[in-house]
């Protein structure tokens, strides 16, 4: 039996909250085959269209007040851990499974003097078109960039989690048998001021948070799903070529070359090194693939 992270990209989830349900439904049952197998799951997600697309609602409305990016994160995690928890209630109750899941709402603890916030790397809400995302520096203020051949995005600071907050909960929770949603959209991002905690504007990356969630409740693999079935070098390129089981040497080699992404690949291969490190195994597949990939028979296998 293992103890698994199962992180969710946010661009894996679908473009609205219908898109969302219908596509959790396949991720629900290859998480309830890994509870079958006797498994300890907890599950992150992303949150960079969904957390963008409720800021901008709130931006662009006239009737109502502008809401602040750590409650925008904080009501990401609400209604995504919602589906969640409902798909693979579900699903659990499909197969006569008795088990329960919860979603924590979860704070996640970044340094105030991070460099990230003087740094806007971190790609949320829509696609956009060059012509487009002019007009929104223009007009917003936004900072916007080309996100992996998709389009263009805004993007926002994202500092490095330091400590998840509710990570006592978390553990109880799952030293009791039940499944766990947590480290939402990265986490309400939160600096310590006095014995205080107190919201910032960002978005923590998820996989960064994903991998200091595994390591906090000592998990044995770290399972990233995402848009695409494999960590490619050459992305988009002619010479693509998809890499399968690599070595931590090797990846941070790429990284040197600038082959991944700093919105997009670039955070889940540190992450994925960061965790495998310590003699663990972290895995960067499509959600399409997530039953081969929860028995390392797909996606790109990294081990320490």
């Amino acid at each position: 039996m293992s103890r698994i992270v199962v992180s969710l990209g946010g661009n894996a989830l679908g473009k609205n909250p219908a898109e969302q349900k219908e596509l959790l439904k396949n991720v629900a049952f290859h998480i309830v085959e890994l509870i079958k197998d006797g498994h300890e799951v907890v599950i992150a997600h992303g949150n960079g269209p969904q957390v963008g697309m409720i800021n901008l609602s709130f931006t662009e409305s006239t009737s109502t007040p502008d809401m602040p990016f750590p409650e925008c994160g904080a009501m990401s995690q609400g209604y995504i851990g919602y589906h969640l928890q409902n798909s693979i209630g579900n699903e659990l109750a499909k197969q006569k499974i008795k088990k329960s899941i919860a979603s924590i709402v979860t704070q996640v603890v970044v340094d105030e003097f991070d460099p990230a916030f003087d740094r806007p790397t971190k790609p949320i809400g829509n696609f956009y078109t060059h012509e487009e995302s002019k007009v929104l520096e223009k007009t917003m203020g936004y900072d916007m960039v080309e996100d992996a051949g998709r389009g263009y995005r805004r993007v926002v600071p994202s500092p490095m989690p330091i400590d998840i907050k509710e990570i006592d909960i978390v553990k109880s929770l799952l030293n009791e048998g039940h499944i766990v949603v947590t480290v939402g959209g990265g986490g309400i991002p939160v600096i310590r001021k006095g014995y205080s905690l107190v919201g910032v504007p960002s978005v923590i990356d998820k996989d960064n948070a994903s991998a200091k969630l595994a390591e906090l409740v000592n998990a044995d693999i770290l399972i990233i799903l995402t848009a695409v079935d494999n960590v490619y070098i050459n992305f988009g390129k002619d010479n693509a070529e998809a890499l399968h089981e690599v070595s931590i040497e090797r990846l941070e080699t790429l990284i040197e070359e600038k082959q991944f992404a700093e919105g997009s690949m670039l955070p889940k291969i540190r992450a994925s090194i960061n965790f495998a490190r310590n003699k663990k195994i972290s895995v960067i597949a499509s959600l399409d693939n997530a039953e081969k990939a929860f028995n390392l028979e797909a996606g790109t296998i990294i081990k320490g």
